[in-house]
């Protein structure tokens, strides 16, 4: 979760609310009195390296701990509007049915704090070697607080293909970690949909038109940065330098034997 909304979710939570934190498993929000995730209970944390979230006293244990499929289609197990606060923190963008998990938080939760990657992130090169955003991420999402409304895109797989497409390695790194994220605070529900595009033209022009809308050069990028910011620049330059020289001694290699 992005660390600035994580006071803000606690101020909207009362002592005596019942908390359900959805998708939870590798940083749970501790706050929550029940966790529902694939994983099981005793692999819990595993990004236990980061500082735990909403305190270190976890509210739930492993009576409260449900493990299952959140995608299964079968009712969550709790009755209509019976959750106080419902979280559900970067992983609607992982599931193979968003929309459906989305119905029922709405149905479950009284109002609730969603997280996911912001597409300027989902569509960079640079997070994963030789892929466009996350490799494990099913969605291209898309949130409008105004509107108080997620859509989903499917990622299709041409984003990884020409640049067009997705923005540079260097763009994710100019990204600051507010405009990686986008999150929607809800009260009462909230409104979801899958944006379904058909054809390969049409997806081509929807892919192209979000990175043209928010090109940036890198020469504006450059000077964008803060003075701190430059040791940052020159490794990455360094590594991206050193990820080439093996192809430039395979290239030498293989002139040299012909």
């Amino acid at each position: 979760m992005y660390p600035p909304n994580v006071p803000k979710c606690l101020s909207q939570i009362q002592e005596k609310d019942s908390v359900l934190d959805i998708g939870g498993w590798a940083l749970p929000f501790n706050r929550a009195n029940y966790v529902m995730d694939v994983m099981p209970y005793e692999t819990r944390g595993k990004w236990s390296g980061q500082s735990p979230q909403a305190g270190q006293q976890e509210w739930f244990d492993r009576t409260t701990w449900i493990q299952r499929d959140i995608c299964d289609r079968t009712p969550f197990p709790f009755e209509d509007k019976s959750i106080d606060y419902v979280i559900c923190s970067h992983t609607l963008e992982d599931l193979r049915d968003p929309v459906w998990v989305c119905s029922e938080i709405n149905r479950v939760g009284k109002r609730g704090y969603i997280e996911v990657p912001s597409r300027l992130a989902e569509q960079s090169k640079g997070i994963e070697r030789g892929v466009v955003g996350w490799s494990h991420h099913r969605w291209l999402v898309t949130i409008d607080p105004a509107k108080n409304t997620v859509v989903f895109m499917q990622k299709y797989h041409m984003i990884h293909r020409s640049r067009r497409f997705h923005f540079p390695w260097w763009f994710w790194h100019y990204l600051s970690e507010e405009r990686r994220v986008q999150w929607l605070f809800w009260q009462d529900q909230f409104h979801y949909e899958e944006k379904i595009v058909h054809g390969v033209q049409e997806i081509e022009f929807e892919l192209a038109a979000f990175v043209r809308s928010h090109r940036i050069s890198l020469a504006n990028a450059v000077a964008s940065l803060r003075a701190r910011d430059w040791v940052k620049v020159f490794r990455l330059l360094g590594r991206k330098a050193r990820s080439l020289m093996p192809r430039a001694h395979g290239m030498g290699r293989k002139i040299e034997s012909a």
